[in-house]
């Protein structure tokens, strides 16, 4: 008997030991506090921070690309030349609840420098564009929008020409800073769509619209260029425009399009046009390097293009521009 009583009173020390060598379940205490969780365990206090929403997305891109031509004693002949084009688009896109605010900033610049000739240097690109869109949901995918558009160059244009006998060019002033400048003021019904490729469409419809034509420099203003009052330095216009945006839109692999439309017509001679339309093709080589086809066309009827015959006619003005080189998306 007594050996059984030893045998068991051991066996039963081990049962305890064993038992208290497993390991504990801990069931923390939750708490509450002005919408905050915390969870407490033993000693310990963890704060669990709901997660932040994120209503801005900002980025950009920045090109670059460099043509270079030397020739010494070439037989074929030719001239030395030089040609840059840079560019820079930044956007800052705002969403919470039920309001959109987008903008957009681009702005170009090229010139190009051949020695041969009386001018050698000579601006070949000079754009600025700023666009801003604040709109209210009205439906998943339609919005009550107010638009400002801005348009204008940073550097003085010329008109190159040379006069009949003379041996060397002449340049005459057809531009400048704010001289044309474009400011367009617009509400009305946007339908916004994000296709799951990220790519995007807008569309604004608005039947009020402001148009203000800017001419700053005194003998552009004097002469009544770009359609202002001859003296004065602004035209206002009223009228309805219409606007599509594309953003990101995919034509292949590594090949995307950017294109935006703007069309304004003026009450007072409602179906004539002002049109701007802008497209950019980019083809990706690799996080560095890209090939882009750019293409601007803009009509104008209040806009007189001087011709080489010393003429000014209304005229659809077209530019396009093949660059290869630098990208970089930040």
């Amino acid at each position: 008997m007594r050996r059984f009583l030893l045998l068991f009173s051991v066996f039963f020390c081990l049962l305890i030991r064993t038992s208290m060598g497993q390991d504990r379940i801990i069931v923390p205490d939750t708490v509450l506090i002005n919408g905050d969780t915390l969870v407490m365990l033993g000693d310990s206090i963890l704060i669990e921070e709901p997660e932040k929403e994120i209503f801005w997305s900002t980025g950009g891109n920045y090109n670059l690309n460099i043509q270079q031509v030397t020739l010494s004693n070439w037989a074929a002949g030719g001239a030395s030349s030089f040609a840059l084009n840079s560019g820079v688009s930044l956007f800052a896109n705002y969403k919470k609840d039920k309001k959109v605010w987008d903008t957009q900033l681009n702005i170009n610049l090229g010139f190009n420098r051949q020695n041969d000739r009386s001018f050698e240097t000579r601006k070949t690109n000079d754009n600025f564009i700023f666009s801003s869109n604040y709109g209210r949901e009205l439906s998943e995918k339609y919005f009550l929008s107010t638009q400002l558009d801005a348009r204008t160059q940073l550097l003085t244009g010329y008109k190159y020409s040379r006069p009949a006998g003379s041996e060397s060019e002449i340049r005459t002033k057809i531009s400048d800073l704010l001289s044309p400048g474009y400011i367009q003021s617009s509400t009305g019904l946007n339908y916004r769509r994000t296709f799951e490729d990220k790519s995007s469409l807008s569309l604004i419809v608005s039947p009020f619209t402001g148009r203000f034509t800017i001419v700053l420099n005194d003998s552009l203003s004097n002469a009544g260029a770009f359609g202002v009052t001859p003296g004065e330095n602004v035209r206002a216009e009223a009228g309805m425009s219409f606007s599509t945006r594309i953003a990101d839109f995919i034509l292949m692999e590594n090949v995307t399009w950017r294109a935006n439309l703007n069309l304004f017509s003026n009450y007072e001679r409602f179906g004539n046009m002002v049109v701007n339309f802008n497209s950019d093709i980019r083809l990706k080589v690799n996080k560095y390097i890209s090939t882009r086809i750019e293409t601007v066309l803009i009509y104008d009827e209040e806009v007189f293009i001087k011709q080489d015959d010393g003429s000014s006619k209304q005229a659809v003005q077209f530019q396009n521009l093949i660059n290869f080189g630098v990208s970089l998306d930040f």
